[in-house]
Protein backbone atom coordinates (compact mmCIF):
# COMPACT_ATOMS: atom_id res chain seq x y z
CA UNK A 1 0.00 0.00 0.00
CA UNK A 2 0.90 3.25 -0.83
CA UNK A 3 -0.19 6.80 1.12
CA UNK A 4 -0.68 10.14 -0.30
CA UNK A 5 -1.45 12.83 2.20
CA UNK A 6 -2.76 16.48 0.93
CA UNK A 7 -1.13 19.11 3.80
CA UNK A 8 -3.42 22.29 3.90
CA UNK A 9 -7.07 21.15 5.60
CA UNK A 10 -5.93 17.52 5.60
CA UNK A 11 -2.73 17.00 7.82
CA UNK A 12 -3.07 20.90 8.84
CA UNK A 13 -6.42 21.94 10.98
CA UNK A 14 -6.42 25.56 8.07
CA UNK A 15 -4.85 26.39 5.18
CA UNK A 16 -0.81 26.98 5.69
CA UNK A 17 -0.72 29.75 2.90
CA UNK A 18 -4.20 31.59 3.96
CA UNK A 19 -2.59 31.46 7.33
CA UNK A 20 0.44 33.06 6.86
CA UNK A 21 -0.73 35.67 3.97
CA UNK A 22 -3.60 36.71 6.46
CA UNK A 23 -0.39 37.17 9.22
CA UNK A 24 2.09 38.94 6.68
CA UNK A 25 0.80 39.26 3.29
CA UNK A 26 -0.90 42.72 2.21
CA UNK A 27 -4.61 42.65 2.57
CA UNK A 28 -4.58 42.81 -1.21
CA UNK A 29 -3.82 39.02 -1.50
CA UNK A 30 -8.07 38.75 -0.90
CA UNK A 31 -8.64 40.08 -4.72
CA UNK A 32 -5.92 37.51 -6.19
CA UNK A 33 -7.80 34.83 -3.99
CA UNK A 34 -11.27 36.02 -5.64
CA UNK A 35 -9.43 36.46 -9.12
CA UNK A 36 -8.51 32.44 -8.78
CA UNK A 37 -12.03 31.98 -7.17
CA UNK A 38 -13.89 33.62 -10.14
CA UNK A 39 -11.61 31.28 -12.84
CA UNK A 40 -9.67 34.79 -13.84
CA UNK A 41 -6.14 33.20 -13.11
CA UNK A 42 -5.62 29.85 -12.03
CA UNK A 43 -4.11 28.16 -8.79
CA UNK A 44 -1.03 27.97 -9.99
CA UNK A 45 -0.48 32.14 -10.70
CA UNK A 46 -2.60 32.49 -7.79
CA UNK A 47 -0.55 30.59 -5.78
CA UNK A 48 2.96 32.94 -7.01
CA UNK A 49 1.22 36.16 -7.20
CA UNK A 50 0.41 35.70 -3.06
CA UNK A 51 3.47 34.53 -1.81
CA UNK A 52 4.87 37.23 -3.72
CA UNK A 53 3.06 39.68 -1.37
CA UNK A 54 4.60 38.05 1.99
CA UNK A 55 6.47 40.91 4.10
CA UNK A 56 8.26 40.39 7.01
CA UNK A 57 11.49 38.75 8.04
CA UNK A 58 11.95 34.98 7.88
CA UNK A 59 11.57 35.24 11.97
CA UNK A 60 8.58 36.48 11.16
CA UNK A 61 7.33 34.14 9.00
CA UNK A 62 8.54 30.70 10.98
CA UNK A 63 6.89 32.45 13.87
CA UNK A 64 3.76 32.91 12.11
CA UNK A 65 3.91 29.04 11.09
CA UNK A 66 5.28 27.56 14.76
CA UNK A 67 1.13 28.74 15.45
CA UNK A 68 -0.03 27.06 12.58
CA UNK A 69 -2.09 23.75 14.61
CA UNK A 70 -1.91 20.18 12.52
CA UNK A 71 -4.46 17.14 13.09
CA UNK A 72 -3.45 15.50 16.55
CA UNK A 73 -3.62 11.77 15.29
CA UNK A 74 -1.46 12.42 11.96
CA UNK A 75 1.63 11.43 14.16
CA UNK A 76 0.32 7.78 15.24
CA UNK A 77 -1.05 7.44 11.53
CA UNK A 78 2.20 8.21 10.21
CA UNK A 79 3.71 5.47 13.19
CA UNK A 80 1.36 3.35 11.88
CA UNK A 81 2.10 3.43 8.49
CA UNK A 82 5.74 3.11 9.00
CA UNK A 83 5.33 0.32 11.24
CA UNK A 84 3.06 -1.52 8.71
CA UNK A 85 5.14 -0.98 5.66
CA UNK A 86 3.35 1.61 4.16
CA UNK A 87 5.40 4.58 2.54
CA UNK A 88 3.65 8.35 2.73
CA UNK A 89 4.02 10.92 0.34
CA UNK A 90 2.81 14.58 1.49
CA UNK A 91 1.54 15.73 -2.15
CA UNK A 92 0.48 19.27 -1.28
CA UNK A 93 -0.17 22.60 -3.93
CA UNK A 94 0.59 24.31 -0.48
CA UNK A 95 4.55 25.66 -0.09
CA UNK A 96 7.41 23.31 0.43
CA UNK A 97 9.41 25.43 3.45
CA UNK A 98 5.71 25.83 5.37
CA UNK A 99 5.17 22.24 5.40
CA UNK A 100 8.86 21.56 6.17
CA UNK A 101 9.12 23.34 9.04
CA UNK A 102 5.52 22.27 10.29
CA UNK A 103 6.49 18.58 9.91
CA UNK A 104 10.25 18.63 11.54
CA UNK A 105 8.46 20.18 14.89
CA UNK A 106 6.69 17.25 14.85
CA UNK A 107 9.37 15.05 14.34
CA UNK A 108 8.09 13.64 10.72
CA UNK A 109 10.96 15.82 8.91
CA UNK A 110 11.91 12.44 7.32
CA UNK A 111 8.37 12.39 5.19
CA UNK A 112 9.17 13.13 1.33
CA UNK A 113 6.99 16.50 0.32
CA UNK A 114 6.13 17.26 -3.39
CA UNK A 115 5.31 20.81 -3.00
CA UNK A 116 5.68 24.55 -5.02
CA UNK A 117 9.43 25.92 -3.44
CA UNK A 118 9.69 28.65 -1.73
CA UNK A 119 12.47 30.96 -3.47
CA UNK A 120 14.38 34.34 -2.98
CA UNK A 121 14.03 35.91 0.56
CA UNK A 122 12.62 37.68 2.86
CA UNK A 123 10.95 41.04 1.85
CA UNK A 124 11.27 39.45 -1.94
CA UNK A 125 9.73 36.12 -1.66
CA UNK A 126 8.96 34.32 -5.19
CA UNK A 127 7.46 30.40 -5.49
CA UNK A 128 9.00 27.96 -7.94
CA UNK A 129 6.81 25.39 -9.40
CA UNK A 130 9.16 22.40 -10.71
CA UNK A 131 5.68 19.71 -10.16
CA UNK A 132 3.70 21.97 -12.79
CA UNK A 133 1.99 20.24 -15.79
CA UNK A 134 0.95 21.77 -19.16
CA UNK A 135 -2.42 21.07 -19.42
CA UNK A 136 -3.12 19.81 -15.59
CA UNK A 137 -6.92 19.95 -15.58
CA UNK A 138 -6.64 21.39 -11.91
CA UNK A 139 -4.38 24.34 -13.00
CA UNK A 140 -2.47 23.92 -9.92
CA UNK A 141 1.51 24.12 -9.36
CA UNK A 142 1.81 20.61 -8.51
CA UNK A 143 0.40 18.03 -10.89
CA UNK A 144 -0.43 15.54 -7.97
CA UNK A 145 -1.36 12.89 -10.65
CA UNK A 146 1.67 12.81 -12.21
CA UNK A 147 3.32 12.70 -8.73
CA UNK A 148 1.00 9.57 -8.60
CA UNK A 149 1.99 8.22 -11.88
CA UNK A 150 5.63 8.49 -11.49
CA UNK A 151 5.98 7.39 -7.83
CA UNK A 152 3.90 4.93 -6.98
CA UNK A 153 4.89 1.48 -8.40
CA UNK A 154 2.62 -0.87 -8.80
CA UNK A 155 4.44 -3.64 -6.61
CA UNK A 156 3.50 -1.68 -3.44
CA UNK A 157 -0.20 -2.28 -3.62
CA UNK A 158 -3.15 -0.29 -3.59
CA UNK A 159 -2.49 3.64 -3.89
CA UNK A 160 -4.16 5.43 -1.10
CA UNK A 161 -5.23 8.97 -1.10
CA UNK A 162 -6.36 11.40 1.64
CA UNK A 163 -7.68 15.14 0.89
CA UNK A 164 -9.79 17.88 1.00
CA UNK A 165 -9.81 20.42 -1.45
CA UNK A 166 -9.66 21.69 -5.17
CA UNK A 167 -6.32 20.24 -5.89
CA UNK A 168 -7.03 17.37 -5.30
CA UNK A 169 -9.95 16.61 -7.67
CA UNK A 170 -8.13 15.27 -10.47
CA UNK A 171 -6.28 12.96 -8.55
CA UNK A 172 -9.12 11.40 -6.69
CA UNK A 173 -10.14 9.69 -9.49
CA UNK A 174 -6.49 7.83 -10.60
CA UNK A 175 -6.04 6.07 -6.65
CA UNK A 176 -7.58 2.86 -5.69
CA UNK A 177 -8.78 4.03 -2.17
CA UNK A 178 -10.24 7.55 -1.14
CA UNK A 179 -10.69 9.30 1.76
CA UNK A 180 -12.76 12.39 1.23
CA UNK A 181 -13.40 15.24 3.22
CA UNK A 182 -15.58 19.20 2.62
CA UNK A 183 -15.21 20.12 -1.30
CA UNK A 184 -13.19 16.87 -2.16
CA UNK A 185 -16.36 15.17 -0.15
CA UNK A 186 -18.72 16.98 -2.23
CA UNK A 187 -16.86 17.19 -5.76
CA UNK A 188 -16.88 12.66 -5.20
CA UNK A 189 -20.18 12.13 -4.11
CA UNK A 190 -21.61 14.56 -7.20
CA UNK A 191 -20.20 12.25 -9.43
CA UNK A 192 -21.05 9.28 -7.70
CA UNK A 193 -17.58 8.26 -6.95
CA UNK A 194 -16.61 6.09 -3.88
CA UNK A 195 -14.76 7.19 -1.22
CA UNK A 196 -14.23 6.80 2.42
CA UNK A 197 -15.57 9.78 4.72
CA UNK A 198 -12.99 10.75 7.58
CA UNK A 199 -12.77 13.81 10.28
CA UNK A 200 -9.43 13.30 11.53
CA UNK A 201 -6.56 10.51 11.17
CA UNK A 202 -7.87 8.37 13.86
CA UNK A 203 -10.20 7.81 11.32
CA UNK A 204 -8.33 6.70 8.20
CA UNK A 205 -5.59 4.45 10.60
CA UNK A 206 -8.76 3.03 12.10
CA UNK A 207 -10.08 2.20 8.61
CA UNK A 208 -7.17 0.70 6.98
CA UNK A 209 -6.24 -1.06 9.94
CA UNK A 210 -9.38 -2.53 9.45
CA UNK A 211 -8.43 -3.88 5.98
CA UNK A 212 -6.41 -7.15 6.19
CA UNK A 213 -5.67 -7.32 2.57
CA UNK A 214 -7.36 -4.35 0.35
CA UNK A 215 -7.91 -5.64 -3.21
CA UNK A 216 -6.86 -2.63 -5.64
CA UNK A 217 -9.99 -0.06 -6.41
CA UNK A 218 -11.62 -1.50 -3.12
CA UNK A 219 -13.42 1.78 -1.51
CA UNK A 220 -16.44 2.50 0.56
CA UNK A 221 -19.59 4.04 -1.35
CA UNK A 222 -21.27 6.92 0.24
Amino acid sequence: MRIFCDFDGTISRSDTTDFVLTALADPAWHEIEARWESGEIDAAECMRLQVAMIGGSETDLNTVLDRVELDPHFKNFVLWAEANGHPITILSDGVNHFIKRLLTREGLGRLPVFANVLAGQAGDWGLEQPWMRAGCAGGSGVCKCEVVRTTAPETEGPVVFVGDGRSDFCVSAKVDILFAKHRLAEYAAARGAEFLPYETFADVTATLNGFAAVPAKQACAV
